[in-house]
């Protein structure tokens, strides 16, 4: 019988972010994070953290963690929580997870966050015993399409009409994956992209 697969909620670091569990220490910071790009959770998001339902989707946030049936962390830079992002769907029997419900304020896009930030997580995922890690994406989401594909995932479909958006709107989602036999050439290639940013 295999071993069980836990992600465990712990810090993760490197020295460009750090990603600690979600809590009550971050919610002031991800608030204002949040808030500064209010037009991108109506055009991209599945879920709001807008003032009319930050409340209650921290809560289920937190209340997933809670309950094992996901893993959100505060990405944070110099102390300051800049954004999240999550382990989603975990499956420990089949060994997969997805990472998703990234969101990150708009100084901390375009750089080395969000790459950094996935290379904690992915390595904790695969060294965890993961078999597969996946991304699902908004069609309509150009910018993460590509950010996904810069992390060395693969493409692997489109699913149609797979989501009902808070806004009403449905969502067409793209997914994409990296399996535990690519991961070490993945992270080399993401290693070598992280050691170009001073």
């Amino acid at each position: 019988m295999s071993t069980p697969i836990h992600l465990a909620p712990q810090v993760l670091e490197n020295r460009f972010v750090r990603l600690e569990p979600l809590a009550e220490r971050h919610r002031g910071d991800l608030q204002q994070a949040c808030w500064a790009d209010p037009d991108l959770w109506t055009q991209l998001y599945s879920f709001s953290m807008l003032p009319e339902q930050f409340d209650a989707t921290w809560d289920t946030l937190l209340a997933g963690t809670l309950g094992g049936r996901s893993l959100t962390y505060a990405v944070t830079q110099g102390g300051r929580c800049v954004g999240m992002t999550s382990f989603l769907a975990i499956d420990a029997a089949s060994r997969t997870v997805e990472v998703g419900g990234t969101y990150y304020a708009p100084q901390a896009r375009g750089g080395a966050v969000n790459p950094a930030a996935k290379r904690l997580m992915m390595a904790q995922a695969f060294e965890a015993g993961m078999n597969r890690v996946q991304y699902c994406v908004d069609a309509l989401n150009a910018r993460s399409r590509a950010a996904v594909l810069k992390l060395g995932a693969v493409q692997e479909g489109v699913l149609r009409a797979q989501k009902i958006t808070w806004t009403g709107r449905v969502r067409d989602t793209v997914v994409f994956s990296i399996l535990a036999d690519e991961w070490p050439a993945a992270r080399a290639r993401l290693d070598a992209r992280l050691a170009a940013f001073t």
